[in-house]
């Protein structure tokens, strides 16, 4: 953690000496998430259903938002933007094995991220930047699935009668980030941006509070977004 919070501050310092520009945008349009994920793997299930050891893991589905990131530029090259958005929400299935595609549950979560940017020209209509930053991912509303849920209970691993719950660990990791803005008047334009961010979260399956699996999920998604820019 020490390591991302420094390269984030050696970055910033480049420019948070240069004289204000007083430049501050609003960019709002669809934002997608899309995990590029990866997994350890579903241990005790493959034990208690008699499947391969190591044939199971976890897979997270794309979904897309409302986007909603603010840009200030400290001068002509230099700026920060953070990236907010309304919840996103993901179903988690297992990937693998013969059970491949159960679902798991569902979670939803919100990534606020801060970038500092590099912007290639000035005063021009075609604005390319690149960006660098630090992720916070916290997730909530947790929701195990009754077919996860079924199979428990088919399996005799829990009963009716057991609460059974999900719960992800919260993230913190960098982000990297290319994109453009296209200016059509002084006050109106387009705003497109890529990020790579790093999300890992360890997800662990409760049976009246006690932990009967976790795995580490490393969720690293895509993060793609189109929106109109307001200048203020």
């Amino acid at each position: 953690m020490k390591t991302k919070l420094s390269v984030l501050a050696i970055t910033l310092s480049s420019f948070l000496a240069a004289p204000a520009l007083a430049d501050f945008s609003v960019n709002v349009g669809a934002i997608s998430v899309m995990p590029d994920e990866s997994s350890s793997n579903l241990n005790v299930i493959e034990t208690v259903a008699g499947l391969p050891a190591g044939s199971t893991g976890v897979s997270v589905s794309n979904n897309t938002q409302l986007g909603l990131t603010f840009d200030y530029r400290f001068n002509e090259n230099f700026g920060l933007q953070l990236i907010a958005a309304t919840p996103f929400s993901h179903d988690l299935k297992v990937k693998g094995s013969p059970i491949n595609g159960l679902n798991i549950g569902k979670t939803k979560h919100l990534p606020p991220t801060l970038l500092a940017q590099y912007h290639f020209t000035q005063h021009a209509t075609f604005q390319p930047f690149v960006g660098i930053g630090l992720n916070y991912t916290t997730f909530f509303d947790e929701k195990i699935s009754g077919d996860l849920e079924g199979a428990l209970i088919a399996l005799d691993v829990t009963t009716s009668s057991d609460n059974v719950s999900l719960s992800l660990s919260e993230s913190w990791g960098l982000a990297m980030q290319a994109g453009f803005n296209y200016q059509i008047n002084e006050k109106l334009g387009l705003h497109f941006m890529v990020s790579k961010m790093a999300i890992d979260t360890t997800g662990k399956v409760k049976v009246n509070g006690a932990s009967v699996q976790s795995v580490n999920v490393d969720i690293d998604p895509l993060v793609a977004m189109l929106g109109v820019r307001w200048k203020i």
